[in-house]
């Protein structure tokens, strides 16, 4: 067996000045290992996102009442609180968990060998935006779940999400330039495909704001959004924006064919396309059959792999090749002479 290196004051020092750095020079992650800790990292904002839904769909969204406290004096639920002070402070409880797989995915990225700066820069912007959405969850509360910071909520969730996916995907290339592979035209589709489908989701939160569940059984003022017809009025901008964004994936997907791009980009929009009619008929039904909770629910956690894909689509036009350690030449890629024939597309 390895003995233990004994800890002297200087180490302990070194430790408490700069934890990430002392880490680093003891520990140096697999690769494997640094793109797992950024998956985790994704896959628990998908978690407590959907998990906040799941708060608003049972009204347990005032189940602690205040915040940062559950109550005005205990730090935790109490039995009298019920079901819904369990729902509410178990979120709560998950926001620990996912601050605990951002701080992996930080120090794994910071003990990677070579150092990257970039992707330790992702893993704190996921950090303070984990940070900020604690912060805006507990305004939510305070000013008695007002529809329109529960819709900033969930936005910034989703950015929260599309660091996380981007972390993802550089975790798994190198920091050599950017090659393109598919021409500019294509690229700027791609973008717009991105765009339509941020524009999907928000309009989706007010869709949410203008609906039946307000997240709490007492009275929680709703969005009334007359301008754009209430509450149906507003879902069917959702549904029309729903139906562009599934237009441009499939022209997109065409387009990506015509020029017979490589294969990995073709193959993602082709799963954000099976999403996307999946989420299309979840949609349907939930609007037809009054919003069904579990419905919502799902609809929520659609809504999120429809935003990871699209971006998941415009990251594989593009490719980053590993670099040897020390800095030498980029590895070679097969899709490189794709890359150079795709250019001019």
């Amino acid at each position: 067996m390895r003995s233990v290196p004994k800890m002297t004051a200087a180490h302990l020092f070194e430790a408490a000045r700069n934890p990430l750095a002392f880490i680093a020079a003891r520990y140096t992650p697999r690769q494997r290992t640094v793109e797992r800790a950024a998956l985790l990292a994704l896959m628990m904002t998908v978690v407590i996102v959907v998990t906040g839904g799941a708060v608003r769909l049972t009204g347990s969204g005032l189940g602690c009442p205040t915040w940062p406290q559950c109550t005005d004096t205990s730090l935790t639920t109490t039995r009298e609180m019920g079901f819904h002070g369990v729902i509410e402070f178990g979120n709560r409880m998950l926001t620990y968990v996912l601050c605990a797989a951002v701080g992996w995915a930080i120090i794994a990225a910071r003990a990677a060998k070579p150092r990257r700066r970039s992707l330790t820069r992702l893993g704190w912007a996921q950090f303070w935006l984990v940070m900020g959405n604690a912060v805006l969850g507990g305004i939510v509360v305070l000013v008695g779940l007002n529809p329109y910071t529960v819709a900033a909520h969930f936005l910034l969730s989703s950015a929260l999400i599309a660091i996380a996916a981007l972390m993802w995907q550089r975790s798994r290339e190198g920091d050599a330039a950017p090659r393109p592979l598919a021409g500019p035209k294509v690229v700027r589709l791609a973008w717009v495909l991105v765009v339509v489908t941020a524009l999907l989701i928000a309009v989706g939160t007010l869709v949410t704001g203008t609906g039946p569940h307000a997240g709490d059984s007492s009275d929680v003022p709703r969005m009334s959004l007359e301008w754009l017809g209430g509450w149906t009025g507003t879902a069917r901008v959702h549904a029309a924006l729903a139906w562009a964004t599934c237009l441009l994936t499939v022209a997109l997907w065409g387009v990506l064919k015509a020029v017979d791009a490589p294969v990995g980009p073709r193959n993602k929009t082709g799963i954000l396309f099976l999403v996307l009619m999946a989420q299309g008929v979840i949609g349907y039904v939930q609007y037809f059959t009054d919003l069904p909770e579990v419905l919502v629910g799902a609809h929520m956690l659609g809504a999120t792999l429809v935003w990871i894909g699209a971006l998941r689509v415009l990251l594989a036009l593009r490719e980053r090749p590993g670099t040897e350690p020390g800095g030498a030449e980029p590895l070679p890629r097969p899709q490189a002479a794709d890359a150079a024939r795709l250019t001019a597309a």
